[in-house]
């Protein structure tokens, strides 16, 4: 009788992981050329417009359409993008400026810009305190900026590299710290670091999400494995097996899928079949160059920015490690879509 019962117990569990075990591919590519490197982007799906860091500016593309619409410009190192659409304002974190820009979500027009940390990276805003957070990759804090006003509200301290924020909305932001394997929860009103908590045994974690349903935090990590993490606990409860060089993760609340962009030219889909339970479904073949995406929660739909890469230059004592040169004008980004 107990084998039975164990039996029927992995029959549901493969039968919910075939529930959500959509099958992705690439469905589109959409060209921007141009020149620069790239970094974050962000999908409003509430107003169907994804922006594009590329280099000193933002490609907004439509996401009906899959159309590039406008260009936010006048920035030296673009990172991120984040959407206040209760303000109609959106940020962008210029890393090479040291600032954060506003500007209008309707006509895409420059409003201001407010003096951040050094090297902004990540960014998000905040729906519970109003504010915007810019996690600042050179000194190690985190700029809070009134996201109404656009005035500096105050600076929280960290103690390693910030990498990719999310909110809870709750009361609770978090970030990876790349350097120190950690994730950090932050109280966004007090702007005090609540906890931080070992991600053993990932190690330098990029990409953060999260689900806000089930409490769960995913960061992608450096050493091949997504930690699946209690969001308030900060115990790692499972960890899952990824691509080589992930960058970016999202979390699809629809689907219940949680997604790995990697640099060695797959996206990797995990399925949950409960909240501490996650298996890989499928790597997608993807672009050498993707590793950083976002998630259109509308459509289910996952952009990738990418281009074509030429050769590395030689390693110098100064960059032991250079990065690929970027083949001119071949910048864009790729399309993943559910089957």
């Amino acid at each position: 009788m107990r084998r039975i019962f164990l039996f029927i117990g992995l029959l549901l569990l493969g039968l919910s992981l075939q529930g959500n075990a959509q099958h992705y591919k690439v469905s589109g590519r959409i060209p921007l050329g141009g020149e620069g490197g790239w970094d974050y982007l962000f999908a409003d799906s509430a107003n169907g417009q994804l922006y594009v860091s590329h280099g000193t500016q933002v490609e907004v593309v439509d996401l009906a359409s899959e159309k590039p619409v406008a260009k936010i410009t006048g920035m030296k190192r673009i990172h991120g993008i984040a959407v206040a659409n209760d303000l109609n304002r959106g940020y962008i974190s210029d890393g090479g400026d040291d600032v954060v820009l506003i500007f209008d979500l309707k006509s895409n027009a420059v409003l201001q810009k407010v003096p951040a940390g050094k090297n902004p990276d990540g960014i998000l805003y905040d729906p519970y305190s109003r504010r915007v957070f810019a996690f600042n990759g050179r000194s190690n804090d985190v700029t809070a900026i009134d996201a109404a006003s656009g005035k500096v509200a105050g600076t929280i301290a960290l103690d390693g590299k910030p990498e990719f924020p999310v909110s809870d909305g709750k009361g609770n932001v978090y970030a990876n710290i790349e350097d120190k394997s950690e994730i950090v929860q932050l109280d966004p009103q007090t702007l005090k670091v609540k906890k931080t908590w070992p991600l053993s045994p990932c190690e330098e974690p990029s990409g953060l999400a999260i689900d806000l349903e089930a409490r769960r935090l995913f960061s992608v990590c450096s050493n091949n494995k997504m930690a699946v993490v209690n969001a308030d606990s900060g115990q790692v409860i499972a960890t899952v097996a990824i691509g080589d060089g992930p960058d970016a993760a999202a979390y699809d609340p629809g689907s219940k899928l949680v997604f790995s962009s990697n640099g060695s030219g797959t996206l990797t889909v995990v399925g949950q079949s409960s909240p501490d339970k996650f298996s890989v479904l499928e790597n997608v073949p993807t672009e050498r160059s993707a590793r950083t995406m976002t998630l259109d929660t509308k459509t289910h739909k996952i952009y990738l920015s990418a281009a074509q890469l030429g050769a590395a230059p030689e390693a110098t004592a100064d960059n032991p490690h250079p990065r690929p040169k970027i083949v001119p004008d071949s910048f864009h980004i790729l399309v993943v879509s559910p089957q």
